[in-house]
């Protein structure tokens, strides 16, 4: 064990959905622990926007613009890191959708477009990714799953349901990548304030119940997610896989 387990000083990261939000603060935790981090998603703009202002706290990141749902665009951008920097030593797999509607309410399409961008997209990127990590005898893959994989909220049916199928797909990938040493774990993140959930306080019901139901009895802050990024990415975690660490505030284990 090094002096310095947290330190990812020469590891190359690409963090999916990584623009704003979540993705954001765990891009910049990656990066502020040494790490040069490609933070990817679909809108150039914004991807831009955020690696100017990452880069302008003396960060070492860069925008990757690509759709982690196109298997080939996948593709071209990991090959891209590859080229480019070496390789991928971490892989984020944070983009995902919501879709918050009645069980009845649902296309089948709708459904179908949901579960691909939740689960299918996360798996393949892995895929592809392992693939070169296997190559260098180690890595680092990370999922983000979500407390709605193991409890369920009612009008959020198809989310929870793809994210639980992300949890069992992380065990499945340390069982698979194991021998080739590269760790596979999941976060699996509770109530965080980020703009995407701000609809979400504004209504009475849902924003009491991180405080009345977690052992914290508050909403988590979007910084809050980053140490178990670098946890996970770093030499601290070399004997963690097919783990999930929830980052909820205790929601899941507070009766």
């Amino acid at each position: 064990m090094s002096a310095h387990p947290f330190d990812l000083t020469g590891r190359v990261a690409l963090v999916t959905g990584a623009a704003r939000g979540l993705g954001l603060e765990m891009a910049r935790a990656l990066a502020s622990a040494g790490a040069h981090v490609a933070i990817g998603g679909r809108d150039a703009e914004a991807l831009h926007a955020t690696a100017k202002r990452l880069t302008a706290e003396g960060l070492k990141v860069q925008p990757l613009c690509f759709d982690p749902g196109d298997l080939a665009a996948a593709r071209k951008a990991v090959q891209h890191l590859v080229d480019t920097d070496g390789g991928i030593d971490i892989l984020l797999n944070n983009a995902a959708a919501r879709d918050r509607r009645d069980l009845f309410e649902f296309e089948e399409q709708a459904i179908a477009d949901l579960i691909h961008v939740d689960l299918i997209a996360p798996f393949e990127l892995s895929r592809i990714v392992a693939r070169h990590m296997v190559g260098k005898g180690r890595g680092r893959i990370i999922n983000v799953t979500s407390i709605g994989a193991h409890i369920s909220l009612k009008g959020d049916p198809v989310y929870g349901m793809a994210k639980g199928g992300l949890a069992t797909a992380t065990r499945a990938l340390a069982a698979e990548l194991g021998p080739h040493g590269i760790t596979v774990n999941a976060i699996c993140p509770g109530f965080f304030a980020t703009e995407f959930n701000a609809p979400l306080v504004e209504v009475e019901a849902i924003t009491q119940m991180p405080r009345d139901r977690s052992s914290l009895g508050r909403w988590g802050e979007p910084q809050e997610i980053g140490g178990a990024a670098v946890f996970l990415a770093s030499d601290a975690a070399s004997y963690v896989t097919g783990h999930t660490l929830a980052v909820d505030g205790g929601y899941m284990s507070h009766y």
